[in-house]
């Protein structure tokens, strides 16, 4: 793999990853926050979307910088790729917070908390793969962390299926039935977000192909 340190200004997206990969953890550990200790939510949502906004900062400082960078440490399209991606797991996790406040819920459930889970070792995996994409003897290290992603991500789809399943199961009323919808709404947010999760492992996992 090509290492930034040869190239002109080309540790500055390396930069902007860890920003964005940093970033995207926060977010994601909050969010875990947020369900596991559900006090404060409107504070709690509200640092989400601060985070979210920072997101956007970032993937428009990369934007930015290929623009005024002629040779870059990776294609163009794989830096913005990744920048986009990154942006849209916080993006989707926001949203999934956002949403608890707005539909009122009053405690998230047991299959709320495990997705909560997931996308937070997601996060955590990432942080721990995009700094390595500098060098080209961590190749394997990162294709681990991708395939972990990737487990991960599989989980929360049966975990989506098994919540999906039992969603309205006593649900015999009107407000009961909206309480099942927006459940569903939510728990598939969540399942989303360990989707784009996925979308960021795959990117890295082309990227460093690419590059061995």
């Amino acid at each position: 793999m090509v290492l930034a340190r040869f190239l002109p200004r080309g540790e500055q997206f390396f930069d902007y990853f860890h920003k964005a990969a940093a970033n995207a953890a926060e977010a994601a550990h909050l969010l875990l926050d947020l369900v596991e200790n559900y006090t404060n939510v409107e504070r709690k949502v509200r640092k989400l979307r601060d985070l979210e906004h920072r997101g956007d900062e970032i993937t428009h400082d990369i934007f930015n910088a290929l623009n005024s960078t002629f040779v870059t440490p990776l294609d163009r399209e794989d830096i913005r790729d990744l920048a986009r991606e990154l942006d849209n797991f916080v993006d989707f996790i926001e949203e999934a917070a956002r949403r608890m406040y707005l539909y009122k819920i009053e405690a998230p459930s047991g299959r709320a908390l495990v997705l909560a889970r997931i996308i937070s070792e997601q996060a955590e995996s990432l942080v721990k793969a995009i700094p390595l994409l500098e060098s080209a003897k961590q190749s394997e290290v990162v294709l681990q962390h991708t395939i972990e992603i990737n487990r991960l991500e599989n989980e929360a789809d049966e975990e989506l299926s098994q919540a999906l399943a039992a969603l309205y199961d006593g649900a015999t009323d009107i407000p009961s039935l909206i309480k099942a919808i927006r459940w569903g709404e939510l728990y598939q947010l969540l399942e989303d977000a360990t989707d784009r999760a996925e979308d960021v492992a795959d990117t890295l996992e082309a990227i460093v192909l690419k590059n061995a």
